[in-house]
C-alpha cells in the first residue's frame, strides 16, 4: 500500500472522500471516481444491494479498480445499524435495532448482533459500518432519532454502545459511532433543516456527551459529526461538522480522539441549504474533519474535490492539514488491511440459521406490554381486523417497502381469522372515515401505528377506536411515543419496530404463547417511564 508521501496533492485529497453512486456493479459514476478521482471510500445504498453474492462481487469489482490506480485499498461504508435502518436484507441476518436491544437490555446480545452483522458485511467486501448510534433519545418529537438510539439513560447507551464497537471489531470492521456531539435531543432532522441544541455545557457532559467520551476512551475508529448547532460548543452559527471549536478544539484536543473524524453527508439539507456545498467542504477541512461523506450526485462530488484541491493551491488550506487527515485515514486502512481475515466467514455462511434464531430470541425478550386492561391475549376465536401503517415514500433514513410479513401474517399463522387493511403514514379524513366505518364489524382490532405522533390520521384512528373497541390494542411499530397522543388506548404494546421478526415476536405475545419480558428504555409519559412494563 502506497505511504502519505508518495501520493501528490490530488491523490491525497481523493482519499479524503467518500462517495456514493447509483448502480449494482460499477458504472461510469463511480468508475471515473475512483479512476479520475482516486476516492478513499464508498457507500453503499439499497439502490447498490441486491443479495451477498452480488454486494461480494461489487465490492471486489470497486477494490480491483482501486488498486489499479493507487494501490490504496477503498473504505467501503454501510448504514447497517439494524432494525428500521436496513440497508440490505435479502440473504442477510436481519438483527434487531439499537431501542429492541435497549428493551431486552444485555450488553452480550448487543454484542452478538453487532459481530453477526460486522461478519456478514466483511464477508459481502464492506469493512466500515456508521454505526452504532449511540445519540441519547430523550426527546419524544424527534423525527429522526428515536428507534435507532438505545434509549434516554447516557450511561446504558454508552456501555451498549461500546458491547456494539467491540462486536464490529471483532469481525474485523470498523465502527463508527454518531451523531456527534449528539442528534438526540432535536425536534427537527438535519437532512432537511439545520437543527440547534440548545443545553448548556453541564448538561452536555451530563447526558449528550456520554457515549461518546466513553467509546472514544475505548479507542473506537471513526466519529461522525452533526449537522447541528451546539451554542455551548460553537457560539456562532456553525454546526458541529462546520466547527473547528466542535472539531479539532473540542473533540480531537478536550476528549483527546485521534480517529477519522467523518462527516454526515454534505448533501443534507442542513449544509447545502445555509452553507452551500462547495464552502461547507472546505469549512469542515478546516474544522478538522477527515473523511467527506457525499453520498449522491457526482457532480457534487467532483466539485467538492475539485473546490478542496483549489483549497490547498490557494493556501486557504495547508497541504500540512490535509496530510494529518491522509495520515489518519491510511493508518485506519492499514488496520483494516492486516484484519482482512479475522473471523472471516464464506458468503455461504451468511445468514445462517442459528443467526436468525438469536435475532428471533432477541424480539421476544424486546417487545414491551407498556397497558393491558385485559385485551392481550387476544381471543382466536374473534375475526380480527388489523390496520398496518406503512411507509410508501422513501426518505433519506428509510426506504419504502412492501413488507409481506406483517403482522397479519404472523396472526394468521397462528390461526387467527385476520383481516389487514393497510394504510400510509398520514391518512386523510376521508380514508379515515372508511377505516372507522369498516371497523364497526370487528370486535377485536389491533393497530400498528407507526410514529404516529407526527400523524394526525393515526391519532384519530386510535383515538375513535379506544372508545368504540372494546377489544382494541394498539402496536407501536416504531417509536414507542406513539401513546401520549391516545392515553385512552386500553392496551399497548412497544415493539420499536416493524421487522418481520418483530411481529412474530408481538403476534406470540397477542395470542399468550410467550410474555412481554422487554422494559421501555425511554419515558413515555410520567406514569410510563424507563423501565415500566406490566
Amino acid at each position: 500500500m502506497m505511504r502519505l508521501s508518495d501520493l501528490t496533492l490530488k491523490q491525497k485529497i481523493g482519499q479524503m472522500f467518500m462517495c456514493g453512486f447509483d448502480a449494482v456493479e460499477a458504472n461510469s459514476h463511480i468508475e471515473r471516481l475512483i479512476r479520475e478521482n482516486e476516492i478513499g471510500g464508498v457507500i453503499y445504498f439499497r439502490r447498490n444491494l441486491q443479495n451477498p453474492a452480488q454486494v461480494a462481487a461489487l465490492s471486489n469489482q470497486l477494490q480491483q479498480l482501486a488498486s489499479e490506480s493507487t494501490d490504496i485499498p477503498l473504505m467501503i461504508s454501510i448504514d447497517q445499524e439494524g432494525g428500521m435502518v436496513t440497508r440490505i436484507e435479502e440473504g442477510v441476518s436481519l438483527m434487531p435495532g439499537n431501542m429492541s436491544l435497549g428493551a431486552m437490555n444485555d450488553l452480550e446480545a448487543v454484542y452478538q448482533t453487532a459481530c453477526v452483522s460486522g461478519r456478514e458485511l466483511r464477508a459481502m467486501g464492506i469493512n466500515v459500518n456508521f454505526a452504532p448510534d449511540v445519540d441519547v433519545n430523550n426527546n419524544p418529537l424527534n423525527p429522526v432519532i428515536g428507534v435507532r438510539s438505545y434509549g434516554e439513560d447516557p450511561h446504558a447507551v454508552a456501555d451498549m454502545g461500546i458491547a456494539a464497537v467491540r462486536g464490529y471489531e471483532a469481525a474485523g470492521v470498523a465502527a463508527t459511532i454518531k451523531h456527534f456531539p449528539g442528534h438526540g435531543d432535536t425536534e427537527s432532522d438535519s437532512h432537511y433543516s439545520l437543527p440547534v441544541v440548545p443545553h448548556d455545557l453541564n448538561r452536555l457532559n451530563e447526558i449528550e456527551l456520554v457515549p461518546f467520551k466513553k467509546a472514544i476512551d475505548q479507542g473506537v475508529d471513526i466519529v461522525m459529526s452533526a449537522h447541528v448547532i451546539f451554542p455551548a460548543l460553537e457560539q456562532g452559527d456553525l454546526p458541529s461538522t462546520l466547527s473547528p471549536k466542535v472539531i479539532d478544539g473540542f473533540l480531537r484536543k478536550e476528549l483527546g480522539f485521534q480517529g477519522v473524524v467523518c462527516s454526515d453527508c454534505m448533501e443534507m439539507k442542513a449544509i447545502a441549504d445555509h452553507f452551500g456545498f462547495v464552502d461547507g467542504t472546505i469549512l469542515a477541512v478546516e474544522a478538522g474533519v477527515d473523511l467527506i461523506l457525499i453520498s449522491h450526485r457526482y457532480e457534487y462530488q467532483v466539485a467538492g474535490i475539485n473546490a478542496l484541491v483549489e483549497a490547498v493551491e490557494s493556501g486557504r488550506i495547508s497541504e500540512e492539514r490535509i496530510n494529518e487527515s491522509v495520515e489518519r485515514i491510511l493508518t485506519l486502512k492499514e488496520k483494516l488491511k492486516n484484519q482482512s481475515n479475522q473471523s472471516m466467514i464464506t458468503l455461504e455462511e451468511v445468514g445462517m440459521p442459528e443467526w436468525k434464531e438469536l435475532a428471533s430470541s432477541i424480539y421476544e425478550k424486546s417487545v414491551t406490554l407498556v397497558k393491558n386492561d385485559g385485551q392481550v391475549p387476544l381471543d382466536v376465536r374473534e375475526r380480527t381486523l388489523v390496520i398496518w401503517s406503512e411507509v410508501r415514500t422513501d426518505t433519506q433514513i428509510v426506504e419504502a417497502i412492501k413488507q409481506e410479513e406483517t403482522l397479519g401474517y404472523f396472526l394468521k399463522e397462528l390461526k387467527f381469522d385476520v383481516e389487514e387493511v393497510r394504510l400510509g403514514l398520514t391518512p386523510q379524513d376521508d380514508t379515515v372515515t372508511k377505516l372507522l366505518d369498516r371497523a364497526k364489524a370487528y370486535k377485536q382490532v389491533v393497530f400498528v401505528t407507526y410514529n404516529a405522533t407526527f400523524s394526525e390520521g393515526q391519532i384519530r384512528i386510535a383515538q375513535e377506536l379506544a372508545t368504540s373497541c372494546k377489544q382494541f390494542v394498539v402496536v407501536a411499530g416504531r417509536n414507542p411515543f406513539d401513546l401520549m397522543k391516545f392515553p385512552e388506548v386500553q392496551a399497548y404494546i412497544a415493539a420499536y419496530e416493524n421487522r418481520p421478526l418483530a411481529m412474530k415476536a408481538v403476534a406470540r405475545v397477542l395470542k399468550g404463547e410467550i410474555q412481554a419480558q422487554g422494559k421501555l428504555p425511554v419515558s413515555i409519559t410520567s406514569d410510563y417511564s424507563k423501565g415500566w412494563s406490566i
